[in-house]
């Protein structure tokens, strides 16, 4: 019998192997425009299945227009040739991609179309998509971007210092980022959103090989989307930094009021002052663990993407343009200080927190001591009643000791009164007197040796 080797298999080994070919790049060809949209469609408090539901449904609505079959279960990337255009779909935590391109039949892009590179970005693969599609987008498309890949042969000179005024013209922002990569094509943009509410990046193809104007192109589409994801952390960073300021107000007028609890005298106050005081910083502890729960993923991401777009950079090998500042030098200029406020914030609550449970650890220190200085005061006392008591107890004991002398005398006075009815020559009176001193030193004597057994 033949052994199936398909048994033998881990449940997971199949799509874990296939995941890293899940993603492949798009195979392009100069000229081509592509029209980019990255679709953030879920609460920031809310990620994972749910986004894919999400994302799903959306797709979904896109392909209906079409009457094309939508990807189902767990799908998390899709590529359809629709006719006149093609889209690649990508599904990732928090967010989706919806990347357009031409057919290039159906391409109106051509070498002599873009004579006139002003015209490179007149018709791109949007105009095939659904403007109610579009519409029902409303406030939940992050990047938006158009990428025209013009190849070498173009009769626009895109060499500096002719290229450089080229390009200026292409985007509508004053500081203009460009760089040759992997020795084999130009990337030139302003990273700006234009007047068409796109951004836009011209890739030169200069001989890549094989799928590496694919690869290069979806590295822009990646540093472009990974860099707005990312910079989502910073209106929280900047919405948390006064309410960081605010407990850290009230943490110093708490300490401030711990310091001035003392007497002059070194004496504590009282445990209801301390107590009023612990409560204020168990509510102080409470904020700003809410504070740093509500943000904790959101900085985490930023900080996750901003290390895939240093990635990404790194892959163009970038080489710089005379006079043009590379896409690296953009990023640590103006992303980099965003995520280092984003790394501040977090380092901010971490050392808040920090010392709001030091200022708790001490206060609560302070009340053991204040707690300590009133059980020492209530032994004091109690020391004080015991020997009053004691020493009361004694006078009281001096008054035992001559009542039960007169009633042991009495006893012994009825007795001799007996005897000498039954005929006995006794003195009663005389014999009681002469007893009584004896009587007296045997009962203190007694007394004294039961207070040692007690003792």
């Amino acid at each position: 019998m033949a052994l199936n080797y398909t048994d033998i298999n881990h449940p997971l080994r199949i799509p874990l192997a296939a995941e890293v070919h899940s993603r492949p790049s798009l195979r392009l060809n100069a000229p081509e425009v592509l029209t980019h949209i990255a679709v953030f469609a879920h609460n920031q408090g809310r990620i994972g299945g749910d986004n894919l539901h999400v994302q799903l449904q959306i797709l979904s609505e896109f392909c209906g227009y079409f009457g094309v079959a939508s990807p189902g279960g767990d799908a998390k990337y899709f590529f359809h040739d629709f006719g006149r255009f093609r889209l690649k779909w990508e599904c990732h935590t928090e967010f989706a991609t919806y990347t357009f391109l031409d057919n290039p039949e159906d391409s109106t892009l051509t070498v002599a179309a873009i004579s006139d590179i002003a015209q490179v970005f007149a018709k791109v693969p949007l105009r095939h998509v659904p403007q109610q599609w579009l519409a029902g987008l409303q406030g939940k498309v992050m990047v938006a971007a158009h990428v025209a890949l013009i190849p070498a042969a173009t009769p626009v000179d895109t060499t500096p210092p002719a290229g450089t005024v080229t390009m200026r013209g292409m985007f509508e922002g004053s500081v203009l980022v460009g760089s040759q990569v992997i020795d084999r094509g130009q990337v030139w943009t302003d990273f700006l959103i234009q007047a068409d509410g796109f951004s836009r990046f011209i890739v030169k193809d200069q001989g890549f090989l094989d799928q590496q104007a694919g690869r290069t192109v979806q590295r822009i589409l990646e540093i472009e989307t990974y860099r707005m994801i990312a910079l989502l952390g910073l209106p929280q960073a900047q919405a948390a930094a006064p309410v960081l300021n605010a407990i850290e107000n009230e943490l110093v007028q708490i300490t401030s009021t711990m310091t001035l609890a003392s007497g002059s005298d070194g004496e504590l106050a009282d445990t209801d002052a301390e107590q009023g005081v612990l409560r204020q910083i168990i509510d102080l502890a409470a904020r700003i663990e809410k504070l740093a729960l509500e943000n904790s993923y959101r900085f985490s991401a930023s900080k996750a993407y901003f290390s895939l777009v240093n990635a990404r950079i790194g892959e163009l090998r970038e080489s710089r343009i005379d006079g043009i500042p590379t896409i690296e030098e953009f990023m640590e200029r103006r992303l980099a200080p965003a995520m280092h406020t984003c790394e501040a914030i977090v380092r901010r609550q971490e050392a808040l927190a920090a010392r709001i449970a030091h200022t708790n650890d001490l206060l609560r220190t302070r009340v053991g001591i204040v707690q300590e200085q009133q059980n020492r005061k209530i032994l004091q006392s109690l020391n004080a009643r015991a020997a009053q008591q004691l020493r009361l107890q004694q006078a009281v004991e001096g008054l035992s000791v001559a009542a039960i002398s007169y009633y042991v005398a009495g006893l012994f006075l009825y007795t001799g009164k007996g005897m000498k009815a039954m005929g006995l020559e006794i003195n009663p009176d005389l014999l009681t007197g002469i007893l009584i001193p004896v009587i007296a030193v045997c009962v203190w004597l007694g007394l004294r040796r039961m207070h040692k057994k007690l003792h």
